[in-house]
């Protein structure tokens, strides 16, 4: 799994962050999405890397600016009641 880290301008508020989630799970074959107005962020987890310029592509038909884009391979973080050893 792969979490694609995106610095998005011009998000003032939570209308735009389910704009820009709504653009991309149309767009994308994603397991989960989530944006941040606050940290001008936007989170997605996906099976494969997303192509990069149709996701700025994308994005700026929404009027938003994706201004970088972060890639990193994603681990599920396990949940266990006895913690770890």
């Amino acid at each position: 799994m792969i979490k694609s880290t995106l610095k998005i301008d011009d998000m003032m508020c939570s209308m735009c962050e389910s704009h820009i989630n709504d653009t991309v799970r149309r767009s994308f074959k994603v397991k989960k999405v989530s944006s941040s107005h606050s940290k001008g962020i936007t989170e997605i987890i996906s099976e494969n890397p997303l192509d990069e310029k149709a996701l700025r592509e994308a994005i700026g038909k929404t009027g938003y600016k994706v201004l970088e884009i972060k890639t990193e391979p994603y681990d599920k973080k396990k949940f266990s009641l006895f913690g770890r050893k």
